[in-house]
């Protein structure tokens, strides 16, 4: 049961209406959760309408104009996910980098904390940056000089700010007992 109280449309002040409406006219129904409220980290912006304007700007920003690859941002969000174990950041991006090219093999590896014998370079390279920055929070040479070569500049600061953001997504998710959809498992059970 999530923390936070799930509001409904016609609970919000015109903030909160513009948020909901840039957030699910895109997306339609499959961010509506049963009762009405918006799934994921979406309820909690409604909460706080200006952050999460600027979180979902920064989101849409990061999963669809940048330079790197979809399979590779998917492959980023889910080690980040499964560092922090946050069940609905795993169960909505690991079905996606399914999707967009992430082998099974990969993604099982990931969500089960083992490095992934990687088939790919440049999967293995972007699993690196983003393994090490949730691990550490900061880059070694060793890690950072392949992945330069790799993206450039202007891929790198949009990996890092990606790794950066699903962080900030994940400590919501889990901060706020966010449910993952009636009758989905949980990759992580509680002990």
């Amino acid at each position: 049961m999530t923390r936070l109280t799930s509001l409904q449309h016609d609970q919000l002040d015109e903030r909160g209406t513009a948020l909901w409406d840039a957030i699910a006219g895109p997306r339609g129904s499959m961010v509506i959760n049963p009762e009405g409220g918006l799934a994921g980290p979406f309820n909690a912006w409604l909460h706080a309408p200006v952050i999460g304007s600027a979180m979902s700007r920064l989101g849409s920003a990061l999963r669809f104009e940048m330079s790197i690859d979809r399979r590779l941002i998917e492959l980023a969000i889910i080690t980040v996910g499964a560092r922090w174990k946050a069940e609905f950041e795993w169960y909505a991006h690991a079905r996606m980098a399914r999707e967009f090219g992430v082998s099974d093999p990969v993604v099982d590896a990931i969500g089960d904390d083992r490095t992934p014998d990687f088939a790919l370079d440049d999967e293995r390279i972007v699993y690196a940056v983003a393994h090490q920055l949730a691990r550490d929070g900061r880059l070694s040479a060793e890690v950072y000089d392949p992945a330069a070569a790799l993206l450039g500049e202007q891929g790198m600061v949009e990996l890092v700010t990606l790794c950066g953001y699903y962080t900030l997504i994940s400590f919501t998710l889990n901060a706020f007992d966010v449910p993952l959809p009636t009758g989905e498992p949980l990759r992580w059970p509680a002990d």
